[in-house]
């Protein structure tokens, strides 16, 4: 029981972590391999321990660090992929416990390590990101097995460990990426935004911890109050500041500063830092509990692009603490080829480097969704996200590459790297010039097909950048975000102004309108639902049906916004049946005469419904009967018929659109459309995503809605593929069994077809 309960102490988490640390303190590669072996072999208490290093190109392990077996056998020992019992943890990837390996099948012995007095085996594969690195062994002279508890120590630390390793195997080795040659070694993430950077990382670091703040009672409240609100009104100046300094550039970018300016004073916020400062708590502590508070509520939502409203509340609120505890921060320099790179990057963040200097985003954290994202596409740099645990302060100042394309990230580049990359870069740089050309076009194909190129929007600072990116109306707007930035549900007439400027800002381009898609994931902060399971819960259609003081308010709003324009549709969200359907368009019925009694001029709303639920796709013709378009948002789709949750790293593997049961319920969906003669709409990731619109085009889509700066792009495409062309590869993908083959197809067709600039860097 005693030495159970030492062993217990010994392989505690304080243990690994302590390990983790010491290995991410370590300079070099060499130096992190000897620190991690001579910490494991203590706290195991084990003879040996060593580390093997995977060759990623051919698949050889080099033993690379020891304690126990000879060192002159370091860098020169080096097994084939599948020798000894080192080759048999590789390829099973699975750990191996063995009490006498002399007697194991695969057991090689080799003289030049010294391994013969050793008896017992475990080895652990070292994996990151599904690659194998390594693998680590700890063997002792006693002929018996290792403990479950160990088993699990050894796999752990593996773990933890792996991230480290794949960095600082990285930072070692760069292999020049020219024909014939490996592409070396890289870090895989999230494609963000596309583009080639090459330059200097700036890491920037978290000056609070928002989490560190200590609960305090205070006695002189109105001081409290006092501090709080000068440090409020000195984050709203250097917003400000901010604004005026990007006079002359894209007004997307100060429109964006400005909604921050509305956050940070939104009387949720402010209120409720107010009141728990009058309950005699500090500033900092009411402070940390508002902005916490009003961040979850947005981090639960299943809305990508809601959800990211949590990380704009929190950077504000990083700020406004800086401000109050007085922390001296000191000015970040900005290199002339500046990459910025930090644990969670916000869209201030980039806007406070000189656009000039700026070439590239690196964030540990965020999507495609983002606001990072979405700055980064405006600025035309290229951003990589979801990077998992980087070892940060490593990585500052170095000089490194990211690849917007593929989602990658180079460091320490070698000249022959950084040539080829500079080569790809400068045709990038030609292709945005070559289509500047397509964005007042329309999108026709060489067999005379016309295509209609819609945005996605959603948010003030969409307006502009959609239309001067040739947008030919607006697809899906969001009208929930109006609702979410609220502290009570926004008036009629609120609403009318809103609705008003984007019909006006498009007129007379059509914009649909989404009614109000809430509840479950997304709850509004004056209206909160709890529920077990919010995917499948109480949301979107099913929410306004059973509150219809909300929803006819916001469809008469919709209504008499449209007066004097005509532009206006309507789209109703997540109808999973008829009856849901039948009833949202009794409403809509209801508030239409209802104005029109009023003596108001309006012409019968045009309304559709959004195909995301499976069991909307086989009810599709039966809505079609009804309404006057249908819209596939393939992102929720997608995520329902596979099961998957798109915001997941762990199975973002298994979210594709080109999965061959997403193709066949996107192309019943438009076959129905196009029976009944009504417009079938694709909105989401899909439809901006080349190889997948040449799917679309050969489904006979004629609507798709894209993000703004994918909206060049696919009417060049559609000027170069014919209809009749999209169709026989639409075929050929539908007798494929899987997404991979399909999206390796298409991409050949891209390349073949001189449209392979899309898919990848370079001409």
């Amino acid at each position: 029981m005693g030495n159970d309960s030492r062993r217990a102490k010994r392989l505690s988490l304080r243990t690994l972590s302590r390990i983790v640390a010491e290995a991410n303190a370590a300079k070099d590669l060499d130096e992190m391999l000897r620190v991690m072996v001579e910490h494991i072999h203590q706290a195991m208490n084990v003879d040996v321990c060593s580390i093997y290093l995977t060759d990623e190109q051919t698949g050889r392990h080099t033993l690379s660090a020891t304690v126990g077996l000879r060192k002159e056998a370091v860098d020169r020992l080096v097994l084939g992929p599948k020798e000894g019992l080192i080759g048999l943890v590789a390829s099973q990837m699975q750990p191996l416990n063995i009490g006498d390996c002399s007697h194991h099948p695969r057991f090689k012995y080799i003289p030049l390590v010294g391994e013969e007095d050793f008896n017992a085996f475990l080895g652990v594969p070292i994996i990151f990101q599904g690659a194998l690195l390594g693998v680590l062994v700890v063997q002792h002279r006693q002929s018996r097995r290792f403990t479950e508890q160990d088993v699990s120590f050894a796999v752990t630390l593996a773990t933890q460990l792996a991230s480290h390793i794949a960095f600082a195997k990285l930072t070692k080795t760069v292999v020049a990426p020219v024909a014939g040659e490996s592409e070396g070694q890289w870090l895989d993430g999230l494609a963000a935004a596309p583009g080639i950077g090459i330059g200097t990382a700036v890491v920037l670091y978290e000056l609070t911890a928002m989490h560190t703040i200590p609960d305090r009672v205070v006695t002189d409240t109105e001081a409290e109050k006092l501090a709080f609100v000068r440090a409020v009104a000195a984050v709203e100046q250097d917003l400000r500041e901010l604004s005026a300094s990007h006079e002359g550039h894209p007004p997307q970018q100060r429109e964006l500063l400005e909604a921050y300016s509305m956050i940070l004073t939104s009387n949720e916020l402010v209120d409720a830092v107010l009141q728990s400062i009058d309950n005699g708590t500090w500033a900092p502590a009411a402070l940390r509990t508002a902005v916490e508070e009003l961040a979850c509520k947005f981090d639960i939502m299943e809305d990508p692009y809601l959800c990211e409203r949590g990380r704009d509340i929190r950077d504000l609120g990083r700020r406004v603490m800086d401000k109050l505890l007085e922390i001296e921060g000191g000015d970040v320099t900005y290199p002339q080829n500046t990459i910025l790179v930090g644990t969670d990057l916000s869209a201030i963040d980039l806007i406070k480097v000189p656009t000039d200097r700026l070439r590239g985003a690196i964030s540990e954290r965020g999507s495609a969704f983002s606001h990072l994202a979405i700055v980064a596409r405006t600025l035309g740099i290229p951003a990589v996200t979801g990077l998992g645990d980087l070892p940060l302060m490593q990585l500052d100042r170095r000089e490194i590459i990211a690849d917007g394309y593929r989602g990658r990230l180079y460091v320490n580049p070698n000249a022959t790297v950084r040539r080829e990359f500079r080569r790809l870069a400068r045709e990038e740089q030609e292709l945005n010039d070559f289509l500047e050309a397509f964005r007042d076009k329309q999108a026709i194909t060489p067999d005379g097909e016309r295509v209609t190129v819609l945005v996605n929007a959603g948010l003030a600072e969409d307006l502009p950048v959609a239309l001067n990116a040739g947008a030919e109306g607006v697809g899906l707007y969001r009208t929930e975000l109006l609702f979410m930035t609220q502290d009570r549900f926004p008036t009629e007439d609120q609403q009318v102004v809103l609705y008003r400027r984007v019909l006006e800002a498009f007129h007379p381009r059509p914009v649909t309108f989404r009614t109000l898609d809430i509840g479950g994931d997304k709850p509004l902060p004056y209206f909160p639902v709890c529920e077990t399971n919010p995917f499948l819960g109480w949301r979107g259609i099913r929410i306004c049906l059973d509150h219809p003081e909300i929803f006819e308010m916001q469809l008469s709003a919709l209504l008499r916004a449209s007066e004097g324009f005509a532009n206006a549709r309507l789209l109703i969200p997540m109808v999973s049946g008829s009856a849901e359907l039948y009833r949202a368009l009794t409403h809509v019925d209801k508030v239409y005469h209802a104005l029109l009694a009023e003596g108001r001029p309006l012409d019968k709303p045009t309304v559709g419904v959004m195909i995301e639920v499976p069991s909307a796709v086989y009810q599709a013709e039966l809505f079609a009967r009804h309404v006057d378009f249908l819209s596939i948002g393939t992102n929720d789709l997608t995520q329902y018929l596979l099961a998957v949750d798109r915001d997941n790293e762990r199975v973002a593997k298994l979210f594709d659109a080109l999965h061959p049961a997403v193709l066949q319920a996107m192309f019943h969906v438009i076959r129905c459309g196009k029976q009944r003669q009504i417009p079938v709409t694709i909105c989401g990731e899909v439809a901006g995503d080349p190889a997948a619109a040449l799917l679309l085009l050969g489904m006979g889509a004629e609507y798709l809605s894209v993000n703004a700066g994918d909206i060049p792009k696919i009417k060049w495409l559609i000027t170069k593929i014919s209809r009749a062309h999209a169709q026989e590869l639409l075929h050929r993908a539908l007798d494929m069994e899987a997404p991979d083959p399909i999206r390796e197809m298409l991409r050949g067709e891209l390349e073949q077809a001189g449209l392979g600039a899309l898919i990848r860097p370079g001409k």
